[in-house]
């Protein structure tokens, strides 16, 4: 069968390349056309587009883009009315996918969806239309499952987190990186240059208190050295490592992680974390009047409570930081208080059992 995938950012090029493989197993004649990354292209994927040229964040920086993103649109409805798929599956993505499974529905395509939007936190609205044009719903976050069939009468199928197999398969086959015999903060910055560029100054000028450790920054597969050089100069606890985030995360001891997928598997690593954000003025100022959650972090929103400490905009500063950091190092108390919930948070992604197999299956039953 021909399938065509669609995501848009780093998680989901590495959900995408688990589904592929997985998808694979089940299906020898697959024949897999996407929009992803380099992990989709190694698993056996045909690369179309890929996600660095498509990942814009923030409102403001959608309103720049916005004549890219409608080229990108037409480009991926011409591409996929030539290639003739059996099915559409999109991951995530949802400023982009929604729109494209509102056109599939009408071209008569079967439209899977893998990874919900997260309707629930905001632009609930959407939901309506998500009914409609979407056959099969894939969610991977538990409370997902009731949220739509208690408030929306709509049957979803609840697979477990990809990236719970993921992370344990990495515990057992990682490798460790050299470095120096310092105790490691990790820095996960984020995936996207304006993301970075807010928040990983920050960061930065905390290590200058804690001389005993060594910091090091998990660099984006998108992003070239010479921007992150462009930070570092005037640091000498602080260092980099390319698509070594996993390795890195095995060997730290605290992390200090951007808000997003990364602070799942910061904690799934059980690496004690304080979460970050800082967005453009405008960006959150908009963002803080349309969102509908108690937390910004997956970690206490899986959880519904404050497991991990959440720094947000003006609350993101040096100080503060540093103050949080010091505690994840020295206060034995607070660490395993935050292991025994992170055990806690593992359990109740690992109930659907391997999300990637067991997604492959269900779309694989469902098609045939």
């Amino acid at each position: 069968m021909k399938y065509y995938i669609i995501a848009g950012e780093a998680s989901g090029d590495l959900h995408g390349s688990n589904l592929i493989k997985e998808l694979k197993k089940l299906d020898a004649a697959a024949d897999i056309r996407c929009w992803g990354g380099d992990k989709m292209q190694a698993a056996g994927g045909t690369l179309v587009k890929h996600y660095r040229d498509l990942a814009f964040m923030g409102f403001t920086e959608v309103l720049m883009n916005l004549r890219t993103i409608f080229k990108n649109l037409a480009f991926c409805k011409e591409d996929i009315l030539l290639y003739k798929p059996g099915t559409l599956i999109l991951i995530d993505y949802p400023g982009f996918n929604l729109r494209i499974a509102k056109w599939a529905k009408r071209q008569g395509l079967k439209v899977i969806y893998y990874i919900s939007p997260q309707v629930w936190a905001w632009k609930e609205n959407r939901v309506k239309m998500m009914k409609e044009t979407i056959d099969k719903m894939l969610v991977i976050l538990p409370f997902e499952k009731d949220y739509y069939k208690n408030k929306w009468n709509w049957e979803v199928e609840y697979v477990g987190h990809p990236l719970v197999e993921e992370i344990e398969r990495h515990k057992t086959q990682g490798t460790r990186n050299k470095f120096s015999d310092k105790p490691i903060i990790a820095l996960l910055p984020g995936s996207r240059k304006q993301e970075i560029a807010k928040k990983l100054p920050v960061m930065l000028a905390v290590s200058k208190s804690f001389p005993d450790h060594q910091f090091v920054i998990a660099q984006a597969p998108s992003v070239d050295d010479a921007f992150y050089q462009s930070f570092t100069a005037s640091y000498s606890n602080v260092s980099f490592v390319k698509d070594q985030t996993y390795n890195l995360l095995l060997q730290s001891k605290a992390a200090l992680v951007t808000s997003g997928t990364a602070t799942l598997e910061t904690a799934l690593f059980g690496v004690p974390e304080v979460v970050c954000y800082k967005g453009s003025f405008l960006s959150y100022q908009i963002g803080k009047r349309l969102v509908n959650v108690k937390y910004i972090s997956l970690v206490n929103l899986i959880m519904d409570k404050l497991v991990v400490k959440e720094l947000i905009q003006n609350d993101l500063t040096t100080e503060n930081l540093k103050k949080e950091l010091q505690l994840l190092l020295i206060d034995e108390n607070r660490i395993a208080v935050i292991k025994k919930d992170y055990a806690a948070l593992k359990e109740l992604l690992s109930q659907g059992g391997d999300a990637s197999a067991k997604a492959a299956s269900s779309i694989f039953n469902f098609l045939c």
